[in-house]
């Protein structure tokens, strides 16, 4: 089976997400520094890593770098004290599927670590093609956009929330009915949220004469609109 990869200098955190977890009933393996976690992943099979960014000893970010440099899709639940946008940016934009600030709440961690792994097991299971609108295409299996001529590699969230809105075009969707249906939990995050509706946009961008846009609905949640309004 599986497991679940605890990185975090501070034993008394790795302790405390490791009660919590494994009373859910998940494996865990733990790391104390950004190096041991590497060498944790290429000795077992891991599917998510709970991953604190700054530590003394190889910070989360070289984890980060070298998951994605390697094609892994190992899943990423981000933890920092930062709480500044730019910094959930950065670190969603390399590849995190979730952010969470320190100090946090336990059994929201929890909740976090089962709703990612729901949706990444239902993501590999039955194949669901691609799905065209007006001049995109996205490849679900693959994780590509194809815009026009360009191609986009996608995230496994990127990809799910572009085929929600394509299979939901001129339809406004709440950030909370998106969260849950992407996310899978209740507890939505608007600025996580945010970033990645900033990533899709600019992926739209990509040709001059798409018709598609991506509408903020200011106070309820976004539109997928085809017709330029």
């Amino acid at each position: 089976m599986s497991a679940i990869l605890i990185v975090d200098d501070e034993s008394d955190i790795r302790a405390l997400i490791r009660i919590h977890l494994e009373r859910a009933g998940l494996p865990i393996v733990e790391a104390r520094s950004g190096r041991q976690a590497i060498e944790q992943i290429q000795e077992h099979s891991i599917e998510l890593i709970i991953l604190d960014l700054m530590m003394d000893d190889g910070n989360g970010f070289e984890v980060l770098h070298h998951l994605r440099r390697t094609s892994s899709n190992v899943l990423v639940i981000a933890l920092s004290a930062r709480r500044e946008i730019q910094d959930k940016v950065d670190t969603l934009g390399l590849g995190a599927d979730d952010y969470i600030t320190k100090p946090f709440s336990p059994v929201e961690l929890v909740a976090r670590v089962q709703a990612q792994l729901r949706r990444h097991r239902s993501h590999t299971s039955p194949p669901s093609g691609i799905i065209r609108l007006n001049k995109l295409a996205l490849d679900v299996d693959n994780l590509i956009l194809h815009n026009g001529g360009i191609q986009h590699p996608l995230t496994e969230i990127e990809c799910a929330l572009l085929q929600l809105f394509m299979t939901n075009p001129d339809r406004t969707l709440t950030r909370r009915d998106i969260y849950q249906q992407i996310w899978k939990h209740e507890n939505y995050d608007s600025n996580n949220l945010g970033v990645f509706i900033n990533r899709i946009r600019i992926m739209l961008e990509g040709t001059d004469d798409s018709p598609l846009h991506l509408h903020t609905v200011r106070g309820i949640g976004y539109r997928f609109s085809g017709d330029g309004r």
